[in-house]
């Protein structure tokens, strides 16, 4: 048997969290990136240590887990930008000063877990783009017979360009190449 449960954050239960959001973006000036990360592997730590937590709580480390990797994916190559903002969401766990203290049994880490599903939100197309990095790796390290830290950001550029390449040639060919109906277009000059 599995209890739903819902949260209705009002504006100002919100503003709470972006004030703690903007505090970390601070945070995030003041630190290097390795002492963020290692503040974000202290959090996976603890929660891991303290025994059983929520499948709810559990489920978001794993996405605190994911940006890490994509820091220290070094195929990847996260450029600055991106950088920045997965630095800026991490530095917030290396305030001790949260809403609900982690070493309340049950409830501690649902503050924190609460802001790495906010945050994920708003990282979700870094998010997507290195997901789908990591299944294009797997499978293409799979199907050359190589190991995955082989191929790199510029092999998936290179992939993702072939795909919408061939994807046009077989549009053109098909005759939908911009012609409006079946055929070539009145305008061809091919």
């Amino acid at each position: 048997m599995s209890l739903r449960i819902t949260l209705d954050f009002s504006e100002k239960d919100l503003e709470r969290f972006r004030d703690m959001a903007r505090k970390a973006m601070k945070t995030s000036r003041e630190q290097s990136e390795e002492q963020i990360v290692v503040g974000a592997r202290h959090l996976i730590k603890e929660a891991s240590e303290r025994g059983k937590s929520s499948e709810f709580v559990r489920g978001r480390l794993d996405m605190l887990r994911l940006l890490i990797d994509m820091l220290e994916d070094e195929g990847w190559g996260m450029k600055d930008v991106g950088r920045k903002r997965v630095l800026t969401a991490l530095a917030y766990f290396n305030d001790p000063h949260d809403l609900i203290p982690d070493n309340i049994p049950g409830l501690g880490f649902l503050d924190d877990a609460i802001m790495i599903e906010l945050m994920t939100r708003e990282l979700k197309p870094e998010i997507e783009a290195y997901q789908d990095f990591v299944r294009f790796r797997e499978a293409e390290a799979q199907r050359r017979g190589m190991k995955p830290a082989e191929l790199n950001r510029s092999d998936f550029l290179k992939s993702r360009e072939q795909a919408l390449l061939s994807r046009m040639r077989r549009r053109r060919r098909r005759g939908k190449g911009g012609g409006g109906g079946s055929g070539k277009s009145p305008f061809s000059l091919f």
